[in-house]
């Protein structure tokens, strides 16, 4: 299934989860607003928002390999880049999600599970 982030309305109504790996930082930060707008209306209560990636914490990356993959992707695309985790949060909040569970993972990455408030 194709699926734009941005676009309104996605074309499922409901999904079980919402799984997404790899794309906010190679993206504009509006597909970012897209997929955790689509994830609100396309989720169950109970239903798990799940990003994986690489972030900032506290506007710092969590590595010096980041930090250069930040640039890169920045020099690249300006709309691109890694992004910070209390942002993402921010914005999930924005749409009813609690704080995300953070689970760190190999290569500096994240895993970030937001359920409902």
């Amino acid at each position: 299934m194709a699926l734009d982030a941005e676009a309104e309305p996605w074309p499922i109504e409901r999904a079980a989860a919402v799984l997404c790996s790899n794309m906010i930082h190679i993206a504009p930060w509006q597909a970012t607003v897209g997929l955790i707008a689509g994830a609100a209306r396309v989720l169950p209560a109970d239903g798990p928002l799940y990003l994986y990636g690489p972030y900032r914490r506290a506007g710092r990356h969590t590595a010096p390999s980041n930090d250069a993959f930040d640039r890169d992707l920045r020099e690249r695309n300006p709309a691109w880049g890694v992004r910070d985790l209390e942002a993402v949060s921010e914005l999930a909040a924005e749409h009813g999600f609690a704080p995300p569970e953070v689970i760190d993972m190999p290569a500096n990455n994240l895993s970030l599970v937001f359920r409902r408030s």
